[in-house]
Formats: structure tokens, sequence, C-alpha cells
């Protein structure tokens, strides 16, 4: 498996990254989390420091399920309290930040979120001497195009799409993007409820790229889009989990680490990687630029980077490590599951989105705005059904009010 190839690669370099993180005598927070014992932890202790942090839902090890509250864990170790609220998509988390309507320290949107961000001021430049745990990030998750000095990131989990289903509802298992337009789906498909990963889908079925350059692709790919909707029962978020876990529909689209939440949950569910291929990306921890605790908030991603903690972590949400000394911390079944850690393979057909250009990223918001009205409000001919027949109406009551007026003369 390609990413595991280079975990195991990369296995020496982490291990020599640990040895020195871990020199000073390690402190246990508690049973299940030690963390490095030469970082000072406690200074801002009796200070009531409080940071918002704003992560998505279902997305950090929370004490459920037998698993380790990691956000109580780090209250306690800090004495910092941290008030942790959730997002569904990088757009809504965006347009919270952006309309100012609350202040976070610590956010985590994804790749082609963070560049839009960075080219729109709207996170702080990190401080690496308050982050020394970013060396056990592996070299290959370093300086990415999206942030290309790691100036503004520290990358939290990698993620791809594909498609999750339900074994008792399908005649056959999908393989490809392609089968979302099946007919005989209807009313049992659920889609994206974003822009961005419900156009990669498209795009992906039409052989096109998933960043596109320019309006008139954007058209011809929404399109796609359009011709679907008849066929979806719902677009969705974290909704997709009560669904395809209850049995409400046969087949899905997500991210992989929740297919693996919801396959525990629920035996009938599988996962498939699409033969078109998958979106891969990047989930960071930044500080936004209104933050008044860039500090405290840097203290809050060293944390998050501890081998112990980025390992219940990755236990718990079931997403893919951006660090060898985690992976080498986790269970056998998740060590070496295909969903999480893909074949090279489906790996080869992995692509990544990039920020696209104001007029582009604007005619997608409009399309997509269009879809779903179009969605919500029924079929266009519906509608002009509907005006035809207000219009006739209108007619005929005019009609009959001048015709009693006319019988009135006589």
């Amino acid at each position: 498996m390609k990413r595991l190839f280079a975990f195991v690669s990369a296995l020496a370099l982490a291990a020599a990254c640990t040895g020195t993180a871990l020199a000073a005598e390690p402190i246990q927070v508690n049973e299940d989390i030690s963390v490095s014992g030469d970082y000072d932890w406690t200074r801002f202790a009796g200070q009531n420091v409080t940071l918002n942090v704003y992560n998505w839902g279902e997305y950090i090890s929370n004490g459920s399920d037998d698993s380790v509250d990691v956000v109580a864990a780090f209250e306690e170790l800090t004495g910092i309290h941290v008030n942790y609220t959730t997002f569904d998509s990088n757009e809504s988390m965006y347009a919270k930040l952006k309309s100012g309507a609350a202040s976070y320290d610590v956010v985590i949107p994804s790749d082609y979120m963070v560049a839009k961000m960075i080219e729109e001021d709207m996170l702080l430049p990190l401080d690496y001497s308050n982050i020394p745990n970013f060396e056990l990030i592996d070299e290959q998750y370093r300086n990415p195009d999206y942030d290309p000095e790691n100036a503004y990131t520290v990358p939290y989990m990698l993620c791809t799409t594909g498609i999750i289903y339900n074994t008792t509802m399908v005649n056959e298992a999908p393989t490809g993007w392609a089968d979302l337009w099946d007919e005989q789906y209807a009313g049992n498909i659920l889609m994206f409820n974003n822009s961005r990963d419900a156009y990669a889908i498209a795009a992906f079925k039409e052989g096109k790229s998933i960043n596109p350059a320019t309006t008139q692709e954007v058209d011809e790919v929404m399109e796609q889009l359009k011709a679907q909707k008849p066929l979806v029962q719902a677009y969705v978020m974290d909704e997709i989990f009560d669904k395809m876990i209850g049995g409400e529909a046969a087949i899905g689209v997500y991210y992989s680490g929740d297919a693996i939440t919801m396959i525990d949950d629920n035996p009938d569910l599988a996962w498939v990687f699409p033969e078109e291929g998958s979106v891969l990306s990047v989930d960071c921890m930044c500080i936004p630029s209104t933050s008044q605790n860039q500090e405290a908030a840097e203290m809050f991603i060293n944390f998050m980077c501890e081998v112990d903690v980025g390992a219940a972590n990755a236990e718990y949400i079931g997403y893919t490590t951006p660090s060898t000394a985690v992976w080498e911390q986790l269970d056998e079944e998740l060590k070496y599951s295909e969903i999480a850690y893909p074949s090279e393979e489906v790996a080869a057909k992995e692509q990544v989105f990039t920020a696209l250009s104001e007029e582009v990223n604007s005619e997608l918001d409009v399309k997509w705005s269009e879809m779903k009205s179009y969605d919500e409000g029924g079929s266009g001919y519906l509608f002009l059904l509907l005006l035809l027949a207000m219009v006739l109406l209108a007619c005929f009551n005019i009609w009959r009010k001048m015709r009693r007026k006319a019988r009135n003369m006589y």
C-alpha cells in the first residue's frame, strides 16, 4: 500500500524525532495519555484562558464508546478551558469566520480552503517554537502546495472520498461514481451537501478535472448534478450517519474515516473506492487571524500532535494519520485497513483540490445554489405550468368580472 510503504520508510526518522521529543521524563496525564516532559504545558494555568476550537463533527476522540476524552485531557494538563464546537463543511466554516459572527483560536479546514484563507489573510503565521511536535509529521506531508512553507498549517488527518452502500439493498456492488446516476437507486442515493465534493463526483464521472479552470467547465459538470437530482433522496453531511446506519438509504458518498465508523455500527454496510478515482484531502490545524490566544492555540496544536493523542484520535475517528509514529501505535485492524490506508493502485488515482480563481469559485457557488433551489422547488417545467395556471386563473377572474359588469349594465 502506497501510503503504508511511505509510513514504514519514514519510521527511522520518526523514531529519532520521538526519541528527541521524549528526552525528558514523560508527563502522565491519565491512564491513556502521556506527553512530552520537556514542554511547558502549565504556563497558562490559573490565567482563565479559554480557547475556542472549531472542528468537523465526529472528528476527535471525545470520551464516548470507551474512547479517550482528548479535550478533557488537554484541559486537565494545561488549565486552559476549551470551548469546542463543530461545523459540517468547509464552506459553512468559512462563511462563519468571514462574517465575524464568532471568533475562534483553532480551526481545522481542508487543504483547498486553507489556500483560500491564506490568500485572504484569514490565518496567522505559526510560531513553531511552540509546536515542536511538528517534527513528528512525516516529510511527505510538509510544505504542501496549499501552504508551501508550512507557515500556517499543521496536518491533522487525511481522508479520501468514496461510496458507502448497504449490501442488503443493492443487487450488485457499485464500482464507480457513474453508479450514482443509475435509476435503480432512485430515491435511495445520498449526495454530499457541499459544492466542491459534489462537483468532484460529477467531474470524475465525466473524466474532467476536479479543479475547473473556466466557468464553462463548471456549467458543463453542474449539468450532470442537475440531471442526477431526481434520483437523490437527500444532500447530506453528518446526517449520513443516521441514514446509512439506520438503513434509510441504499447508497451514499462520504469520507473514508466516517465510513469505518458507519461500518462498525452496521455490518451490512460496505465501502468502495470508485474506479474513476477519489479525492484525497488533508485537514489542517491553523489559527484564524482574529485569535487573541495564539500561543495557547499553538499549545493545543502541539498537544494534538503528541503520539498518544494522535493515536487516540485516529483510533476513534478512523482517519489516516500523517505521522508514522502515531501509525505505529494503532491497533492492527486499523493500521492495515484498506479504507484508511488504501492500496497503491487506489492511491495512484487520487486527486487533490486546489484553490479556484475568484471567477470560477463564484460561478461554482452560483450554479450550486441554482441546482439546490431547483431541486427543492421541483422541476422547471412544473414551475412554468404552475405559473401558466396562475396567469390563466387571473385572466378568467378578470373575464368573469367584466362579464358580470356587462350584465349589470343591462
